[in-house]
């Protein structure tokens, strides 16, 4: 997945118009219009990048004269004290672009630092780390970029372009033979046959159920280790596996190891922290 320059744009400049509205009052009182200035955008801890792009269009937008120098790539680590960009031009134009820049930049830096911390956590187990719809409205592509530039894996967009059979749809189907999984995948490849099918199990006869409706996925909830070892074996490779449910970074390595294709994690995109970025003035010149 990759962001168009139009819908980076869009989203800067409502973020602009939310801050500055009628202007940026002690920016416009204190600095002469013209006024020079040089800064960085710099790391104060270790992180992974991503949304930079976003972060030079908030003070492009600003001002075209503003001048960009990239020094790092979205998916790059660094480690703290390293420049992420060198901005140059307007004094006014690089403070007052200042704080749409960095929300951008440290919301977006965080998820992908976070998501690369989980991947890390799984190495060599063969397991992928999948990000949720549980994201920040008007976000979710964003986000996801982000979760990308950890080295995660994108999980399903939105509720179009992929069928997720949950618990609260199969009680629509209670009494339906030979069991609901069975007759809600039947109606799902009906419905939509271009799309991957996944079902939610709660239990191990659930997933046995989706298993041998040819589900392409079976999303393990909430279940133990031990648990999901015996789903993994139950299902033998007939569709692949996702656990899921109340992973964190001390559970994670756990769960991989049970032999399941893939973890998705919510925490990813819900409560991923901002990382610490600052953007460092360096010298003004009248």
């Amino acid at each position: 997945m990759k962001l168009s320059a139009h819908e980076i744009s869009e989203a800067v400049k409502s973020a602009l118009r939310e801050d500055v509205g009628r202007g940026d009052a002690t920016t416009l009182a204190l600095v002469p219009a013209k006024a020079q200035a040089r800064a960085r955008l710099v790391a104060r801890e270790p992180l992974v990048v991503a949304g930079l792009d976003f972060a030079a269009a908030a003070f492009k937008t600003i001002s075209a004269a503003v001048r960009l120098e990239r020094e790092a790539r979205d998916g790059d680590k660094l480690r703290a004290g390293q420049t992420l960009l060198s901005v140059a031009g307007p004094a006014r134009a690089l403070l007052t672009g200042e704080r749409t820049a960095l929300n951008f930049v440290q919301r977006l830096s965080g998820i992908a630092t976070l998501t690369a911390r989980y991947v890390q956590a799984v190495a060599g187990t063969g397991a992928h780390i999948l990000d949720t719809r549980k994201t920040t409205p008007g976000w979710r592509r964003f986000s996801k970029c982000a979760v990308l530039c950890g080295g995660g894996r994108n999980h399903r967009l939105g509720l179009y372009d992929m069928v997720l059979i949950k618990d609260n749809h199969l009680v629509a189907l209670r009494g339906e033979q030979p069991n609901p999984i069975a007759a809600a995948v039947q109606r799902a490849r009906l419905a939509w046959p271009r799309l991957k099918v996944e079902v939610e199990a709660d239990t191990l006869e659930q997933a046995r159920q989706a298993a041998e409706a040819g589900a392409d996925f079976i999303l393990l909830d909430n279940m133990s280790p031990a648990t999901l070892r015996k789903a993994v074996a139950l299902v033998r490779g007939r569709a692949l596996t996702e656990a899921s449910g109340g992973v964190t970074l001390k559970t994670v390595r756990a769960i991989a190891e049970t032999g399941v294709d893939f973890i998705s994690v919510g925490a990813l995109t819900h409560s991923a922290p901002a990382v610490d970025i600052a953007l460092d003035f360096e010298a003004a010149d009248a």
